[in-house]
């Protein structure tokens, strides 16, 4: 009798996301995806990725005999472009498989599209292989790059468990928008500022918005002069209840979400998310911008929200739809199973096809 294919070894950038966790089979398949080397200077015991060491070349070199294909997803927010070069030139003189999934067209970190636009560059006509998210995306990679790229979409976030978690009964219709530490990509004030006149029209409809402290730090370089200052007055006015907090643990995320009828997405440029995958997962609505390509990953509405500007007409019509249709979209747990075990199947083939 023929014996098992054996196993493929991916070194995968990162391993521990959980994207690319859910990229396996619950029970295990035939792709072994190498551990996250720890960084150096994280804490022992860290379950911490980045920055990920496997984009050192010499990391390759050390270890190019325990993988047969690498994959990068994320973590090269800070490698310029000549590191990446000399990453790609490490990998074919091991003969190594690149495979490259786009998350991020433009990167949510980045003030100046133009850095992210060159790492990107560098790789995409570089990879063995492409894969997105979206078809938009793959629209826009093969306009800017001429390449081919495989459409997969984005796997559950939340665990099984919590695909069949009851929503809580209200009596109001609470809108979120949470501004974490209000990275480049995000401009929460403006949207903030129409969903709390637009709410001041609904009955026992309540903002609620959260951040985190660092944005009033001036040490941090997350500080965000003056946005807490008007959150705190219109907190004071009872226009919205603020709620400054560090950041969410899983548990605590996936109990702030399943407590909204509506998160507002406040970006004014991306390309894919996975909190409106979240949101899916524990049947949220999300009101998502118009940049980017989130309204192809999932069902939601959406708003005019650009580099360019926001159209407040259009946040207030969709606030007023969501208050009175109250659409309800959420994934099956059947639906996440069978999509899991696809995508499983669609990277095992693709990495054994290099090989």
């Amino acid at each position: 009798m023929p014996g098992r294919a054996r196993p493929i070894r991916v070194a995968s950038v990162p391993a521990g996301h959980v994207y690319v966790r859910h990229l396996s089979l619950p029970g295990g398949d035939r792709v072994t995806r190498l551990a996250d080397p720890s960084p150096c200077g994280a804490p022992s015991g860290s379950q911490q990725w980045w920055p990920p060491a496997m984009l050192d070349p010499g990391w390759v070199d050390e270890h190019a005999d325990t993988f047969d294909v690498f994959h990068l997803h994320f973590g090269f927010d800070a490698q310029p472009p000549s590191a990446l070069r000399a990453l790609i030139e490490t990998l074919r003189r091991h003969g190594k498989p690149l495979v490259y999934t786009v998350h991020d067209l433009a990167n949510p970190h980045h003030h100046d599209a133009s850095e992210h636009r060159a790492q990107l560059d560098v790789l995409i006509p570089a990879v063995d292989r492409l894969i997105t998210l979206t078809p938009g995306a793959a629209q826009e990679i093969a306009g800017r790059w001429g390449r081919t790229a495989l459409v997969l979409p984005h796997p559950h976030v939340v665990e099984p468990a919590q695909l069949v978690r009851p929503r809580p009964e209200r009596d109001t219709f609470t809108v979120g928008v949470h501004a974490k530490s209000i990275r480049p990509n995000m401009d929460p004030l403006p949207v903030i500022r129409v969903l709390a006149v637009t709410l001041a029209e609904l009955p026992d409809a309540v903002l609620r918005v959260d951040c985190h402290p660092e944005i009033d730090d001036p040490a941090s370089p997350w500080h965000a002069p003056g946005v807490l200052d008007e959150l705190r007055e219109m907190d004071a006015k009872e226009q919205l209840q603020l709620s400054v907090h560090d950041y969410f643990d899983d548990d605590a995320l996936w109990e702030y979400l399943i407590g909204l009828d509506l998160s507002v997405l406040p970006y004014r440029f991306g390309t894919h998310s996975g909190w409106l995958e979240a949101c899916h997962d524990l049947g949220t609505t999300v009101l998502a911008p118009s940049c980017g390509f989130y309204a192809q990953q999932r069902p939601c509405l959406t708003y005019g929200h650009d580099r360019q500007g926001l159209d407040a007409a259009s946040l207030y019509a969709a606030v007023r739809t969501a208050y009175e249709e109250r659409p309800a979209w959420r994934a099956t747990p059947e639906h996440r199973r069978t999509e899991r075990v696809r995508l499983a199947r669609q990277h095992e083939a693709l990495y054994a096809g290099l090989l």
